[in-house]
């Protein structure tokens, strides 16, 4: 997973109405309706198949902090599909999509004028158009960088050309080393 993937994964987050199972026998029987079998649960987070039935069972509470994370990973990644896919939406339909992030931006500019990349850390909100954009580009399974340059046109139309007011000469923008990237919707 890339950069921009994991600000959508953080985002569908922080929509949940409710929050996940807090306890390991929870999350595992969670895990166990959504993927069916033992076996499917022990490949999604690493372990064997006896560690799956002691954890449902409650004969293991604590397994490694690893293991941990990886279950709280495939628990979240699976909480609350329809609240995620209202909200997603909604953001392409209506509410548009807020980037806010550090990283330096390229562009290619008209002759005589700077070119020269710089940080800059911007919240911009973007309109529903390129939140439909980007969540397409998701689920066909674009690659980050893909993913990077719907953000990038998005930030080149509404905050540095302000939707065609200004900087006609602009004319393709580029997002790279990436500081940091929120997405809110």
């Amino acid at each position: 997973m890339g950069e921009i993937d994991d600000a959508i994964e953080r985002a569908d987050q922080e929509s949940f109405t409710r929050q996940p199972p807090k306890t390991l026998q929870a999350r595992i029987n969670f895990l166990m309706k959504q993927l069916k079998t033992t076996k499917a649960v022990a490949a999604e987070i690493g372990v064997s198949q006896r560690s799956v039935e002691r954890y449902r069972k409650g004969e293991r509470k604590h397994p490694p902090r690893a293991i941990t994370e990886r279950i709280d990973t495939a628990v979240r990644q699976r909480w609350q599909p329809m609240v995620r896919k209202r909200r997603r939406k909604q953001a392409a339909a209506t509410g548009g999509i807020t980037v806010e992030t550090r990283a330096r931006f390229g562009y290619t500019a008209p002759i005589g004028t700077t070119d020269d990349g710089r940080f800059r850390r911007l919240t911009v909100h973007l309109p529903p158009t390129y939140a439909q954009r980007l969540f397409d580009a998701r689920d066909t399974g674009a690659g980050d960088q893909q993913m990077r340059q719907i953000i990038a046109e998005g930030l080149k139309n509404i905050y540095f050309q302000d939707s065609g007011n200004r900087a006609a000469g602009l004319s393709d923008i580029t997002l790279n080393n990436i500081d940091y990237l929120d997405l809110t919707y």
